[in-house]
C-alpha cells in the first residue's frame, strides 16, 4: 500500500489487484449486504440499508456500516451514494480512473441521521482494468479539514487497505455465486463507470437518483 498526504489533510491510497474486474466491484456496491462481514471481518460490525440502491440505479442509497477501527474507535457510520456531477471541482479533480463510487458520510452516529443531513465526510473509490484484475484509489476527504485528519487518514488507510485486499480474497468467488440470481431486486447491479467531459464528470448509465 502506498499512502500519501497533502496540504489539504486529505488521504489517498493505491492499490491494485489481480483476478477481480471492474464489473465485480461496480456490482458489489449495491450487493453489500451479502458481502460486509467478509470486507472486513475483525473490525466491520452489522450492516443494513437505509435506502437501499435500486436496479441500475444507486445514487442516492443509503447504507449503515458499523466498524470499530484499529485504535479502538467505534462508529456507525450512515453513507449515501451521491452524484459525480455535485462534487466540487477540486474533489472531481481526483477522479482519474474511468469507474468511481462517491460514498459520502452524512451522519457518524444513528442519532444524529437524516437522509438530507449535510456531508461530514467523502470517500472517494475508483478503479479501471488492467492485464491482470484492476487497479485502484481510493481518498479520504474531510469537510472540515485540520492537521488532526493526517492521523485520522493514516488509521482509515490501514481499514481501506485491509478491505480492498480482502476483496480479492471473496469478490470474485461471491460475484459468480449470485450470477445465478437474476431476479433485480435480490440481486441488483449499478453501473459505475464514468465519463470526463472537459471539467465535468458524470455516469455514463446513472440517470436518476433515487428519492430520500
Amino acid at each position: 500500500m502506498e499512502i500519501k498526504q497533502d496540504e489539504k489533510y486529505w488521504t489517498h491510497i493505491d492499490w491494485a489487484l489481480d483476478a477481480v474486474t471492474p464489473r465485480m466491484i461496480d456490482w458489489f456496491w449495491s450487493n453489500m449486504e451479502k458481502g460486509f462481514a467478509l470486507w472486513h471481518p475483525i473490525e466491520h460490525k452489522a450492516f443494513y440499508w437505509a435506502i437501499p440502491p435500486q436496479d441500475g440505479r444507486a445514487l442516492g442509497a443509503i447504507h449503515v456500516a458499523p466498524q470499530r477501527w484499529s485504535d479502538g474507535t467505534l462508529i456507525e457510520p450512515h453513507i449515501r451514494y451521491d452524484d459525480v456531477a455535485t462534487l466540487a471541482p477540486d474533489i472531481a479533480d481526483l477522479i482519474v480512473y474511468d469507474h468511481c463510487v462517491v460514498v459520502a458520510a452524512i451522519a457518524l452516529f444513528k442519532k444524529d441521521y437524516k437522509p438530507d443531513n449535510p456531508v461530514v465526510a467523502y470517500r472517494i473509490h475508483q478503479w479501471e482494468a488492467t492485464d491482470s484484475g484492476v487497479r485502484g484509489r481510493s481518498s479520504a476527504v474531510p469537510i472540515q479539514a485540520e492537521p488532526l485528519e493526517l492521523e485520522r487518514g493514516q488509521i482509515w488507510a490501514k481499514h481501506a487497505n485491509e478491505e480492498v485486499n480482502y476483496w480479492g480474497d471473496f469478490l470474485p468467488e461471491l460475484y459468480r455465486l449470485f450470477s445465478v440470481v437474476k431476479t433485480p431486486e435480490m440481486n441488483p447491479f449499478s453501473p459505475l463507470k464514468v465519463l470526463r467531459e472537459g471539467k465535468k464528470l458524470r455516469y455514463v448509465d446513472q440517470n436518476r437518483v433515487l428519492s430520500v
